[in-house]
């Protein structure tokens, strides 16, 4: 039995494990203890786990782990927490700072309650599906919607509706495990309520809807904008909290904030389920 050191930190509900590197901390197999340690009833309860170490490209590095073992290549809510984390333990100084990601490097920047996160330039090509429309991010409709792609540093997969009240439960994997994306999908909804968006978000990883989900909002708004439902500054309700979306020169900003839940001890054992 190993005992390992751990702090738990939520972005608008959307919580993560953070195991922090920088202490000599080291997990051998990180897919087992991710499933292990987000377990919400034999583990810890999170919707992955963030493993910050020192990088060499940026100021520090972030890696993301999911619930069913996954890596992920980055998450929004997440890494406005890590950032937040890292000030906290004295890695990194308040303001203007770069992460390490598997979707690049992406710039940060640590204001007093909010970080803002550079999410980069989204990317509507995707040779795999059949495109419609001038925009080239339409595809053939799923399951009664039509389904708009967007990669926003994870694939996602945008449905306006009239109504949210729906069992994303059922709709959702089927369009998540479409053989039309390759590499799985995030699933959004979104209802447009003037020049804000509720969404709701299923996501790929932690197979079931999250309370929030950074990347999915970014989503949701990039291609509102597109098709001329809302303006370049969004806001941005889930069920966890509101974010700010700002599309500025090609590039999509997201602005939200990020907190320190509890920290322990997490004891790993091969009983463990």
């Amino acid at each position: 039995m190993t005992d390992v050191r751990f702090v738990k930190m939520q972005g608008n509900g959307n919580d993560f494990v953070i195991i922090d590197e920088f202490k000599k901390i080291k997990i051998k197999e990180r897919r087992n203890f991710a499933i292990q340690a987000c377990d919400r009833r034999f583990g810890i309860g999170a919707d992955g786990v963030l493993f910050i170490s020192k990088s060499s490209a940026a100021d520090i590095k972030m890696e993301l782990f999911q619930p069913d073992g996954s890596e992920a290549e980055m998450c929004g809510n997440g890494i406005r927490c890590l950032v937040t984390y890292a000030i906290n333990s004295g890695y990194i100084p308040r303001g203007k700072v770069t992460v390490e990601t598997k979707a690049g490097v992406l710039g940060v920047k640590a204001k007093t309650g909010s970080v803002v996160v550079d999410m980069g330039v989204p990317k509507f090509a995707r040779c795999d599906i059949p495109a419609k429309g001038a925009e080239g991010h339409f595809i053939e409709s799923m399951c009664g919607h039509v389904v708009s792609a967007v990669n926003t540093g994870v694939p996602h997969a945008v449905i306006f509706v009239d109504d949210l009240d729906i069992d994303i439960l059922d709709v959702a994997p089927k369009i998540r495990f479409d053989p039309i994306f390759p590499q799985g999908t995030n699933v959004d909804f979104v209802k447009v309520d003037g020049n804000t968006l509720l969404v709701r978000t299923y996501e790929r990883g932690v197979e079931f809807e999250t309370l929030s989900c950074g990347t999915g909002a970014v989503a949701s708004a990039v291609v509102a904008n597109q098709m001329g439902l809302v303006g370049s500054v969004v806001k941005v309700k889930t069920r966890g909290g509101a974010l700010k979306i700002i599309l500025k020169d090609g590039r999509v900003f997201m602005e939200g904030p990020a907190e320190m839940v509890f920290k322990g001890i997490y004891q790993i054992s091969a009983h463990k389920r």
